[in-house]
């Protein structure tokens, strides 16, 4: 999820959702997802996501109860999905799964110790995107009329490059990595109870007096999904090298330091694989009954984990319909 540490040097203030009214986001979309599918896990029973084939799709419950708040807000989400994931990552694909693993192991005994709070902590840790979540979500949102964009690779930087480009108002997404993407504006907490927060790239720059590919420069230094920062180097003490000594290779020689693939990771920051062929519809106008269908009958949800969803939902764009017309 990228290094939290470019916390302390972003620049991120609080916005208010009206601010965001009539304004297009393009969300991360496996980043959301799995925040809702952890969190539906942790505090919804099992059984109402679980099919009688036993296939978890705590994804749709997520799905339901999250799009209401774009919807209410006037704001349209456009989910980026991930393409191939490039080699770079595979290290952090393997912690990850690696991390996964020892978590399975925790709750296996947290269910013969019958430590039923620990068991649901650990049963969201372990969660993970297969297929099956991804291709419902996908149905789900094409029944809601909700716009999917498919990314080359990460889905993090073409939302980056939609916001950069002006196909949208704001990139969305938890990863601080996205202002190495260079997106101008992200969103951040889109998937929390408050108001979003806004981490803003030209005023990052501003603030510390560095460039677009000095930022990527500290960000390496700090690490990244695609590398390990180098130890004893904190975003200031990053901020402060990569100013004296003009770039990172100027640090490695004045500090005896080394990234294995420096080149290509920098690289991937400033010139991803993305696309600009996109097009999607704002207005969005979702056929209720179908999708209802889909996540209660063809699923087997349980119906009163949703109905308060699908009903903002249907609230939300029979208001966002008429106020067209006012």
């Amino acid at each position: 999820m990228g290094n939290a540490d470019l916390r302390d040097i972003a620049v991120i203030e609080d916005v208010a959702y009206d601010d965001l009214a009539g304004s297009v986001v393009a969300v991360d979309a496996h980043n959301w997802l799995y925040r809702y599918l952890t969190t539906t896990v942790r505090f919804t029973r099992e059984s109402a996501y679980t099919t009688t084939d036993g296939e978890e799709v705590a994804n749709l419950i997520g799905v339901v109860q999250g799009l209401p708040k774009f919807l209410e807000h006037d704001v349209t989400p456009v989910f980026v999905f991930d393409g191939g994931v490039t080699d770079l990552k595979e290290d952090e694909v393997e912690k990850r799964r690696e991390q996964r693993e020892r978590y399975e192991e925790q709750l296996e005994a947290a269910r013969e110790e019958g430590d039923a709070e620990t068991v649901a902590t650990l049963e969201s840790r372990t969660q993970r995107l297969t297929d099956t979540i991804v291709e419902t979500t996908r149905e789900l949102l094409g029944l809601l009329d909700i716009p999917v964009v498919d990314a080359p690779a990460e889905g993090e930087a073409q939302a980056a490059h939609m916001a950069r480009t002006g196909s949208v108002d704001y990139a969305g997404t938890e990863d601080y990595d996205a202002l190495l993407f260079g997106s101008p504006l992200t969103l951040r907490q889109l998937t929390s109870s408050g108001n979003p927060e806004l981490m803003e790239l030209d005023a990052t720059l501003d603030k510390h007096d560095v460039t677009w590919e000095q930022l990527v420069d500290i960000g390496i230094l700090c690490g990244t999904d695609f590398n390990e920062g180098i130890s004893g180097i904190g975003p200031k003490t990053a901020v402060k090298a990569v100013k004296e000594h003009g770039d990172i290779w100027g640090v490695f020689e004045a500090r005896n330091v080394h990234i294995q693939h420096t080149d290509r990771i920098r690289d991937l920051f400033l010139n991803p694989p993305v696309t600009d062929d996109v097009s999607f519809e704002t207005e969005i106008e979702p056929q209720l009954s179908a999708a209802r269908e889909y996540v209660v009958d063809e699923w087997g949800v349980a119906a009163d984990e949703v109905e308060r969803g699908f009903e903002r939902i249907e609230d939300a764009t029979v208001q966002t319909g008429l106020d067209r017309w006012t």
